[in-house]
C-alpha cells in the first residue's frame, strides 16, 4: 500500500491568487482535501476528478468538526495511504492550529509538510491600503489573537498598550469593545487610528476607520461581522494613498455570470481583476454530438467547399478536434475562405494556426450576413458547422445566394448541476447585476430559478450582451437595465465601468 502524507497548506487570506505555487501544486496532487470555512472555493474548483473534499469549517458559534475530530480525520486518511491536503485560511501556523495538527501526525508516525501561506495580518492589511510597517510611522508589528474567552487574563494589556508598533488582532471583532476598552484603560491613546477589515483581500472587502475610542461604535453601525481583523496604529492613515484594491473600477459591484461553466472561467477572471464580486451561476453546458457521421463525411470532403463559417468558439474547438482525429490537419482547409461571426470566435482559431479571412466588428449573425452577401457567388459552397437548434437567420439568408451545408456538431442544454445555496447568497445581496451572454442563458436561468425564486430576476439589474438576448428577456416580462454596444464580454464590462 502506498504511504500517505499530509500537506498543511496555507491558502492565504481570501484572494485565491495568493496561494503559493508550491501549495497549489500539492493541492492538485492530493487524493483528499480537508478544508476550512475561509478557504476560497475557487481553489477547490479545478482539482482532479477523483479528489474527495472534507469540510471541517468552524465559526464562533458552530464547529462542523472539533479540532480533535479534524486531527483524527487527517491521521486516518493518511494512514489509508492517501495524499492529504489540509487547506487552511491564511498561514497554518498563525493562530491556525496547524502546529497542533502537525504534532498529532508526528506522534502517530505520519509524514507531513507545512507549506506557509500569506497571513491575513499582512495580506489583509495590504489590500486595505494599510502597510503593517512603514518607515517613520511603525517599525514593528504585533499579531494577537482576539478570540478570547470570557474573563480571560491571557493577554498583558498593560504591555500591549505601551507598544509603539502596529497592533493586529485576528478573529477579534466579537471582542472589539473589550479590546478597545482594555487598551485605553491601560494607557493607550484614545486618539490612536484604528480600522476594521472585513473579508480582506476578497471582492467583498469592507473597511471602516476610526479612532481607538470610537471604532467599536463605528463597526456596530456598519454591521461589521466576522471574518474581520482589527488594526490599531498610525499606519491606518496611509490608507488614503495606498488603498489600491478598492479603487478598481468594478469594486463593490456584484456580478452574476450565467454562461457555461467552462467558458465562464476567463470571463470571471476579467471581472474579478477589475474588483467585482462574481457569483458564477452556469445555466448551460455544451454537449458534443457523438458519432456524428454527417460531420465525418464533410470533413472527408472539405475540398468541395470554398467557404467555412464558424459561429462560436465551441464550434471551432469541436470542428478542429474532429478534424485532427481523422488524421487531417489545417492543410485540408487550403484554398478556403474562413469566416467567424465575431472577434472572440476568430481569436479562438489562433491556437490551431488559423487566421480568419472575414470577421465582422459586431458579434452578431446579421453583421456577418451583410459582409458575406456581396462576395458570395451562386456556385460557391459554404460549410457551417454549428449548434443544434441555432438561430436560423444566418442559414436562411445565405441559402438564397449560395449552396449552404449546415452541420450540427454540438448542442447547448440546461445545466442542472447547480449548488442551490447560491440562491441564499443572491438573496443576501442588496444590489446585483445579472449578466446574460445569450438567449439560452437567460431562458435556462429563469427555468432553474422557477416561479418561487423569480424575485431574484425582478430585484436584479439585467445586463444583455446584445439585441437578440435583450429581446428574449423583454418577452418574458423583465426590463433590460443595460445592453452592450459591442456584443462581447468586454462590451458588457465597458457599460458597467461607465456607471462610475
Amino acid at each position: 500500500m502506498k504511504k500517505g502524507k499530509v500537506y498543511l497548506i496555507g491558502a492565504g487570506p481570501g484572494d485565491a491568487g495568493l496561494i503559493t505555487k508550491k501549495g497549489y501544486e500539492y493541492l492538485r496532487e492530493s487524493d483528499v482535501v480537508v478544508y476550512d470555512r475561509l478557504v476560497n472555493k475557487e481553489l477547490l474548483a479545478d482539482l482532479n476528478e477523483d479528489v474527495r473534499l472534507i469540510y471541517v469549517g468552524k465559526t464562533a458559534q458552530h464547529h462542523t468538526k472539533t479540532q480533535d475530530e479534524t486531527n483524527e480525520i487527517l491521521y486516518q486518511e493518511a494512514k489509508a495511504g492517501n495524499i492529504v491536503a489540509r487547506l487552511k485560511g491564511g498561514d497554518p501556523y498563525v493562530f491556525g492550529r496547524g502546529g497542533e495538527e502537525g504534532e498529532y501526525l508526528f506522534d502517530r508516525d505520519i509524514e507531513f509538510e507545512e507549506v506557509p501561506g500569506i497571513t491575513s495580518a499582512i495580506g489583509g492589511l495590504a489590500y486595505a491600503g494599510i502597510p503593517i510597517t512603514h518607515r517613520g510611522v511603525a517599525t514593528s508589528f504585533h499579531v494577537i489573537t482576539g478570540h478570547l474567552q470570557e474573563g480571560s487574563e491571557d493577554l498583558n494589556w498593560n504591555a500591549l498598550s505601551q507598544l509603539k508598533g502596529t497592533l493586529v488582532f485576528l478573529m477579534g471583532v466579537g471582542n472589539l469593545e473589550n479590546i478597545t476598552k482594555k487598551l485605553i484603560k491601560e494607557g493607550k491613546d484614545p486618539e490612536t487610528r484604528a480600522a476594521i477589515i472585513n473579508w480582506g483581500t476578497t471582492t467583498r472587502q469592507k473597511v471602516v476607520e476610526g479612532k481607538l475610542s470610537d471604532i467599536y461604535e463605528i463597526a456596530v453601525q456598519a454591521n461589521i461581522k466576522p471574518p474581520s481583523l482589527i488594526v490599531i496604529g498610525d499606519v491606518v492613515a496611509l490608507r488614503e494613498k495606498l488603498n489600491f484594491h478598492e479603487r478598481k473600477p468594478l469594486f463593490g459591484k456584484n456580478i452574476v455570470i450565467t454562461r457555461e461553466r467552462k467558458s465562464a472561467l476567463s470571463t470571471i477572471e476579467k471581472f474579478k481583476s477589475l474588483g467585482a464580486n462574481v457569483i458564477s451561476f452556469p445555466t448551460i453546458k455544451t454537449v458534443e454530438i457523438q458519432d456524428n457521421k454527417r460531420l465525418y463525411r464533410e470533413l472527408d470532403n472539405l475540398n468541395n467547399y470554398e467557404y467555412l463559417v464558424f459561429t462560436s468558439v465551441n464550434g471551432v474547438d469541436i470542428f478542429f478536434k474532429e478534424l485532427f482525429k481523422r488524421g487531417l490537419d489545417t492543410r485540408a482547409l487550403g484554398g478556403m475562405k474562413i469566416a467567424a461571426v465575431g472577434p472572440k470566435t476568430a481569436d479562438s482559431m489562433g491556437k490551431f494556426g488559423i487566421v480568419a479571412d472575414i470577421v465582422p466588428d459586431k458579434y452578431v449573425a446579421e453583421e456577418l450576413i451583410d459582409i458575406l452577401k456581396p462576395i458570395l457567388k451562386k456556385e460557391d459552397r459554404v460549410l457551417i458547422p454549428r449548434a443544434k437548434i441555432a438561430r436560423p437567420k444566418l442559414v436562411e439568408e445565405l441559402e438564397d445566394i449560395s449552396n449552404i451545408t449546415e452541420v450540427e456538431i454540438y448542442e447547448t442544454i440546461k445545466d442542472d448541476n447547480i449548488e442551490m445555496d447560491i440562491l441564499d447568497e443572491l438573496e443576501e445581496l442588496e444590489d446585483y447585476y445579472l449578466v446574460y451572454t445569450s438567449s439560452s442563458t437567460f431562458t435556462n436561468f429563469k427555468e432553474i430559478l422557477g416561479e418561487e425564486n423569480k424575485s431574484i430576476i425582478e430585484n436584479g439589474k439585467n445586463i444583455s450582451i446584445g439585441p437578440i438576448t435583450s429581446e428574449t428577456v423583454k418577452k418574458s416580462g423583465y426590463p433590460i437595465y443595460k445592453e452592450a454596444r459591442d456584443y462581447t464580454i468586454d462590451g458588457i464590462i465597458d457599460i458597467l465601468i461607465e456607471e462610475e
